[in-house]
């Protein structure tokens, strides 16, 4: 009897022990456990409503972006929950009129976050990737006269070259099937280069680009991924003397580079002081050449055609898609031409000047850009040491909040009940101060666009 009780204990005791892989996967089952159950009840995020894998994995958040659909997920996800969406373990997308108004206001505190080191990797002069605020507002003065409106109204015959070229194309083409937005697309290049480097890349003349098209939209679509994961992208960077470069937003620097790279060379070379936006920023070098190397003015110019091209046929594409899908207001456009042409207001092609007077043609744009602006993901910054309270959340130090322009602007208490709709004629009542305030085409505050002066007279 005492032989059966020592045996019995013996494999209850076997029974109990663990082999080193039975005891890690319980710990690591238990890490897990923990980890869920921290996120979903004990995080300072965890009363703030979303999706159940975005509060535990920026996974939820990076599938969407390569998806390409954050646009529409975001409005759906703010429709559901209201002003605020967490869509990562510690980011939040928020559509609180004064959360927005206190993040990109001015004089904030909010810096841009770590997805943007992504698009300015190692290059020491980026306006749109520097997070140091400081450092953004120094490199931005140097470069503001040359795209200021004053500056930009100068380069209008250079436009109005690629204006008629565009216009004569599409008569030769009269009767034809074509792709309008490819052709939006190598009128925006040719534009760029128009007022960039004063001659266009002659796309529309070939009717094709030359293969820049691709990696810059390789480069685009890799970088709205990879900026949710910054450390695969410097992974990859410190890797990349052994593998070579694995993401298209690391090489990015393709044949388009190359272009900006000789004509800077040969405008240096011969000294022109042509007046076009290389030519200005060729004084800034001369005067503040140390402020200002070569190299930080080859990287405005080459974020000029990189980040202008895009931005540009996005804006004209989205303006004529729903001028055409609104025929009331395709009409009314009509007459409003119409009309300055007979009184003698409008020159071939239009001017600025002139385009500014017409109203109906401001509302339309307006309207266009907001109901697609040319990004459709969050405006990401870091919340400042005081922390941020949201719709009674509090949101601590160093934890990423954000606007999505797609969800900003179908803010009904803001554009009104009829916000999902292209309604151009909003833009035309007495008051719109708060339709322009919370516009983020072009972004907002102190970081919003320098080029936006400039896309706007070309669409």
């Amino acid at each position: 009897m005492q032989s059966l009780s020592l045996s019995r204990i013996e494999w209850l005791a076997s029974q109990w022990s663990m082999t080193p892989l039975a005891l890690s996967l319980s710990l690591l089952l238990v890490i897990l456990t923990s980890y869920v159950a921290y996120q979903r009840l004990l995080s300072p995020f965890a009363g703030i409503p979303g999706p159940f894998w975005a509060s535990l994995s920026r996974l939820w958040l990076t599938w969407h972006a390569r998806k390409g659909d954050l646009h529409t997920v975001m409005m759906r996800l703010h429709e559901k929950h209201g002003k605020l969406v967490r869509i990562a373990p510690s980011e939040v997308s928020i559509s609180d009129l004064n959360a927005i108004k206190t993040i990109y206001g001015a004089g904030s505190k909010f810096r841009k976050s770590s997805w943007y080191s992504v698009w300015q990797g190692r290059r020491d002069y980026d306006l749109f990737g520097e997070q140091d605020e400081r450092v953004h507002a120094a490199q931005r003065r140097l470069v503001s006269r040359p795209y200021a409106m004053s500056s930009l109204k100068q380069l209008e015959p250079y436009v109005d070259n690629a204006v008629l070229v565009f216009l004569n194309k599409l008569g030769d083409m009269a009767g034809q099937v074509i792709d309008l937005g490819n052709w939006f697309q190598l009128f925006a290049f040719d534009v760029i280069g128009e007022i960039t480097f004063s001659k266009p890349f002659g796309f529309m003349d070939a009717g094709t680009d030359d293969g820049s098209f691709k990696p810059i939209q390789d480069a685009l679509f890799s970088g709205a991924w990879v900026g949710q994961v910054p450390w695969l992208f410097w992974l990859s960077d410190f890797l990349s003397p052994v593998i070579g470069q694995r993401l298209a937003i690391a090489g990015r620097n393709t044949n388009w580079v190359a272009k900006v790279v000789r004509e800077v060379t040969a405008r240096l070379q011969s000294g022109s002081d042509c007046p076009d936006i290389l030519g200005q920023l060729l004084k800034v070098h001369h005067e503040k050449p140390q402020q200002f190397s070569v190299s930080n003015l080859m990287s405005v110019a080459g974020s000029n055609v990189f980040a202008g091209s895009d931005t540009t046929a996005i804006s004209t594409r989205a303006i004529v898609y729903n001028v055409l899908k609104n025929p009331e207001c395709k009409q009314r456009l009509l007459d409003e031409i119409d009309d300055f042409r007979r009184r003698g207001e409008l020159s071939d092609p239009v001017t600025i000047a002139e385009a500014e007077k017409m109203p109906y043609l401001q509302a339309v744009m307006y309207e266009a850009l907001r109901c697609h602006p040319a990004v459709g993901m969050t405006l990401p910054r870091v919340v400042p040491p005081e922390g941020l309270e949201v719709d009674g959340h509090y949101l601590p130090a160093g934890s990423i909040v954000g606007v999505n322009p797609w969800v900003v602007h179908r803010n009904k208490d803001v554009y009104g009940h009829d916000a999902d709709t292209f309604r151009p004629e909003r833009w035309l009542k007495a008051d719109t101060a708060d339709m322009h305030r919370f516009f983020f085409a072009f972004g907002s505050g102190a970081r919003t666009c320098i080029g936006k002066s400039e896309s706007l007279p070309v669409v």
